[in-house]
């Protein structure tokens, strides 16, 4: 790398000889550098605070702190940590080298000062210096891509889930709609015939509503709608378990891995459930309050056969329910 590229780099040169200082000095201005001169460690480590200089080159053998001590107090404190520090000494021991490094040093010079040498290190670790900050940058650019990336995944993932749900979920009653009840049924048809289970299907129909919309309007008669859909689903306990708005005022109950006694039990526990909200309606021929006629089937498919059939058959089972005066369960098998 050309020294040009380190025209606004600041050496920070520590040295209690005025000979060796005042050299170091004048070669390193003439090669385009800004140079800092320290005389002892109390007044580098000042200087070092003040010009945050981007290299320090540190003599180890100096009156007061020795360049050790200096080195310690440097990269203990957090605005001169990071800086590097190139010691200069005429002690060539082991030991001696071992111990900087273990300060924190990133070089050592052995004196007498050659200048080529002590250019080409300075150039060398700014040089290192310069390529650890890149990587650091680009290291943080890319966390924040990551992370954006991370954001906009999130928020993908939320509006497909919020897309997801309006293309299954009835606005008005907040349970499944009808394209879900028929994928759901499709699942659970094919599910039960490979192991053998019962599955079994509740039709719930409101009874009279349209007289109770007659009435009460229809903003009332939604919220009645609304009302009745989450009693049913109060019910359904079971994950597996789906509730749907089948149609205008039905509503329809998967049950999978459910024979005829458990269906019957969860259809009039969904009769209580929904007499328990006291709908009060004054049309209705058979109560005073809000009631539903429910058509209950249950089958253990087999193979090659449709979902149509349960549908059917409950079908069927909600109309006896009316045929024989509404407010209550009726049970029809499956004809196979």
């Amino acid at each position: 790398m050309n020294i040009e590229n380190f025209a606004d780099v600041t050496v920070l040169i520590v040295d209690d000889s005025p000979v060796s200082l005042e050299e170091i000095f004048q070669f390193l201005s003439n090669a385009g550098f800004k140079v800092v001169m320290a005389a002892d460690g109390e007044s580098a480590i000042a200087k070092a605070q003040d010009t945050n200089p981007d290299i320090i080159v540190l003599d180890i053998i100096m009156p007061g702190i020795d360049g050790f001590e200096t080195c310690r107090r440097l990269k203990a404190n957090p605005l001169t940590q990071d800086i590097p520090i190139i010691f200069m000494t005429a002690l060539s021991q082991t030991s001696v080298v071992v111990k900087g490094f273990q300060l924190g040093a990133v070089d050592f010079i052995i004196k007498p000062i050659h200048q080529e040498i002590i250019l080409a290190r300075i150039i060398s670790h700014l040089t290192i210096q310069k390529l650890q900050h890149s990587l650091q940058e680009q290291n943080l650019k890319l966390q924040r891509e990551i992370q954006q990336r991370q954001k906009a995944e999130a928020a993908l993932v939320k509006a497909n889930m919020q897309l997801k749900n309006l293309a299954t979920s009835d606005s008005l009653t907040q349970v499944a709609n009808r394209r879900r009840f028929d994928e759901y049924l499709e699942q659970a048809w094919g599910i039960s015939i490979r192991e053998a289970w019962f599955i079994s299907l509740l039709m719930c129909d409101v009874d009279f509503f349209k007289r109770y919309n007659d009435n009460w309007g229809h903003q009332a008669g939604d919220r009645c709608l609304y009302q009745v859909a989450q009693a049913i689903k109060r019910v359904i306990k079971r994950p597996a378990d789906l509730v749907a708005r089948y149609g205008g005022e039905e509503f329809a109950v998967i049950l999978p891995h459910t024979p005829e006694e458990g269906a019957m039990m969860v259809a009039q526990l969904i009769r209580s459930s929904v007499r328990e909200l006291a709908l009060i309606h004054p049309e209705s021929p058979i109560s005073d309050y809000v009631t539903l006629s429910v058509g209950v089937t249950s089958t253990v498919p087999l193979r090659d056969s449709s979902p149509d059939i349960l549908v059917a058959a409950a079908d069927l089972a909600v109309y006896q329910a009316k045929e024989l005066g509404r407010d209550r369960a009726v049970f029809l098998p499956v004809k196979k």
